[in-house]
């Protein structure tokens, strides 16, 4: 079983490393584990770690879904993996999602791609130049019964170059897409996996609430807790 971890940036999946012994360096990105060789890169980072049961793989892309499609194109065209998992923090513009909650994404769109047309907005789908809006290819419920065992709730997603942090942007988006969570790198993942036809699934835990910026409100620390916590039981439970 080999499956691929992709995230952001290292601290969003810290705990999850030091489970499994993952050693990275980040002098240039440059990157080795305990026990395998290793893919380096001057914008992103993998490594990879055997286990009795399984082999596991991580891409650190950087931020944003430039980055994000890219790395993880490159890394995907020359690897083959049974699995791709994107772990991350997310913001919620839905309050009934608590703060630090892990969340299932099962769609998530483009938000900005597209034209303006005055007032309104044209996507890129409405434009006929192709998709915004794209999902896994898998889900939990679909994994050996997975999801009655974490009981993850499954919403939908945006990708933004922008986080919302203006009250007319927010009402814009959420009149429009009426998104649950957003993040910057959700939707090019699906994207690059559907154009490698792997099998694929997006995790993310809340870090805090769309609404005017606010730090002293975040809880980062949580939700990377309860993302890290999730991600070790379920390759423990899957693989």
């Amino acid at each position: 079983m080999r499956i691929l971890i992709v995230a952001a940036t290292e601290d969003e999946v810290s705990p999850l490393i030091s489970e499994f012994g993952i050693s990275i360096s980040e002098f240039f990105g440059s990157a080795k584990a305990d026990k395998k060789g290793i893919e380096t890169g001057l914008f992103n980072t993998t490594s990879e770690i055997e286990h009795p049961k399984f082999e596991i793989s991580l891409l650190t892309t950087g931020v944003g879904m430039v980055a994000t499609a890219f790395a993880l194109g490159r890394h995907l065209s020359s690897n083959k993996y049974d699995l791709v998992l994107n772990l991350g923090i997310a913001g919620s513009f839905d309050r009934n999602i608590a703060l630090g909650e892990v969340v299932e994404i099962t769609e998530d769109t483009f938000a900005e791609l597209g034209a303006e047309d005055d007032a309104d907005f044209l996507s890129i789908d409405k434009m006929g130049f192709g998709e915004a809006t794209y999902q896994p290819t898998t889900k939990l419920a679909d994994l050996y019964n997975l999801f009655n065992t974490f009981n993850l709730k499954t919403v939908s997603a945006i990708t933004v170059n922008t986080v919302h942090g203006n009250d007319n942007t927010i009402k814009k988006i959420t009149d429009r897409l009426n998104p649950q969570v957003e993040s910057m790198e959700g939707a090019a993942f699906f994207y690059a996996c559907k154009q490698m036809d792997v099998l694929c699934l997006q995790i993310r835990a809340v870090s805090n609430y769309v609404e005017k910026r606010n730090r002293d409100s975040w809880n980062i620390g949580l939700a990377i807790k309860n993302l890290n916590t999730f991600a070790i039981e379920f390759l423990k439970l899957y693989a």
